[in-house]
């Protein structure tokens, strides 16, 4: 059964998750606007260009959670998903994963989000298994730290590789989805790699190298 990886921001919905989850807590009052709404925006615009600087952004990512009572926590998000998350689905996204279902391949997310955010996001394809940073959690509250080597860049490599020593996987035939350029390490790794919405360096190098791209957004 090949793996059908998929990145999940601007691959499999239609914006970044966890922008959309800083401009959330900001509306709920979690945060203070302007300081956050600038560090959220920068980011994000750091993450676009190629320059992000992953510690710092998990550092931010979390410290929300640690802020934040879990029960709490757990109700926003499910009001996040369900009024911000489930408007971004692309139905050409659906379709695809639907038919590497189809195929009976070994379905999968990898993401930069943290797993926090996008565990819901990923049960809603029906996906069961994802990769993505982990927040720690100790005494029933998040630290405001990161367990773990964070899935980014040629950190999704490494997860995925670690993942593979305990499943009955291999990267025969495998296709990985992405939007980024970001996500080059792994791309170059698998045996399909496809391009989706993708920003402008993702574009040329797909282009040269005759990878398929796909647009779900026209």
């Amino acid at each position: 059964m090949p793996l059908a990886i998929f990145d999940l921001d601007e691959t499999l919905i239609s914006a970044d998750s966890d922008h959309c989850w800083g401009e959330f807590v900001i509306r709920k009052g979690l945060v203070e606007e302007s300081a956050h709404r600038a560090l959220n925006n920068q980011f994000y615009n750091d993450y676009r260009a190629g320059c992000l600087d992953i510690d710092a952004y998990m550092r931010f990512s979390c410290s929300v959670l640690a802020n934040t009572d879990l029960k709490q926590l757990i109700t926003l998000r499910e009001e996040f998903v369900a009024q911000e998350i489930k408007p971004l689905v692309q139905s050409g996204a659906v379709e695809l994963v639907e038919s590497h279902r189809r195929a009976g391949d070994t379905l999968m997310i990898i993401t930069a989000t943290i797993e926090f955010i996008t565990r819901p996001i990923a049960d809603l394809f029906g996906i069961d298994t994802l990769i993505a940073p982990i927040p720690e959690i100790r005494d029933g509250r998040y630290t405001g730290e990161l367990s773990g080597i964070p899935s980014f860049r040629e950190g999704k490599v490494i997860r995925l590789k670690d993942w593979l020593k305990d499943n009955p996987s291999s990267l025969v035939g495998s296709y990985f989805y992405s939007d980024s350029i970001n996500d080059l390490p792994l791309l170059e790794l698998v045996d399909n790699p496809t391009a989706v919405n993708p920003d402008e360096s993702l574009q040329t190098v797909a282009e040269k190298r005759g990878w398929q791209i796909l647009n779900f957004r026209t």
